[in-house]
């Protein structure tokens, strides 16, 4: 299904799709593992395709794409003013091990 989602159309031929699918379908299945719901699932996910961005598009050191891995992940457990972004439907020990998990 990952496969079709992500358009991929030389999965046989393609060392670059190949890993990409390995990328995602890690991602999930470990989301999975930790019973998320659907929204969390859905959030992890993107942080995933975020961080790859970061890498790919930007062009961000391993360093650079922790920092903003923090920066994204600070406020989770907070008041909605303290700014978690999009992933305050996280908990604290969900985002510890989210991080671990990266």
């Amino acid at each position: 299904k990952l496969e079709e989602f992500l358009n991929f159309k030389q999965l046989k031929t393609s060392l670059k799709e190949a890993i990409l699918l390995d990328y995602y379908t890690s991602g999930f299945w470990w989301a999975k593992e930790m019973n998320f719901s659907l929204i969390q699932l859905t959030g992890f996910m993107g942080l995933l395709n975020f961080l790859l961005e970061n890498l790919s598009d930007k062009h961000m050191t391993l360093g650079d794409n922790i920092k903003e891995l923090g920066r994204t992940m600070a406020g989770i457990g907070g008041t909605h003013s303290e700014g978690s972004g999009d992933l305050d439907f996280f908990s604290v020990e969900q985002a510890k091990a989210i991080i671990d998990y990266l």
